[in-house]
């Protein structure tokens, strides 16, 4: 097999796109990159926030600033059980990674 080969085997069967959320707990403002559908089922972040199958959201990236004040951690994943969430919004940037 060549290393083209071996290359296409790894690649996903349908396109991905990340994008940027911002969520609100009630104690914490959560910024991280969501992992969408590039198109149809899945490709809106309320698609995941509604998925009755999903109990928790993954997230990349991750920004996690108390909302009383403290420093910010940072993650590179983080995963968020939905029963926690009070908001999600787009924060707008959006990454084709």
């Amino acid at each position: 097999m060549t290393d083209e080969e071996r290359a296409s085997d790894q690649q996903p069967s349908i396109d991905y796109r990340r994008e940027r959320v911002r969520v609100e707990t009630e104690r914490h403002r959560i910024e991280g990159c969501l992992t969408l559908a590039r198109d149809g089922y899945r490709s809106r972040v309320s698609d995941v926030l509604n998925a009755s199958e999903r109990d928790f959201l993954t997230l990349t990236d991750v920004t996690v600033t108390p909302l009383e004040g403290g420093p910010p951690e940072l993650h590179p994943y983080l995963t968020l059980a939905r029963r926690h969430i009070v908001f999600a919004v787009s924060a707008h940037e959006d990454f084709d990674g």
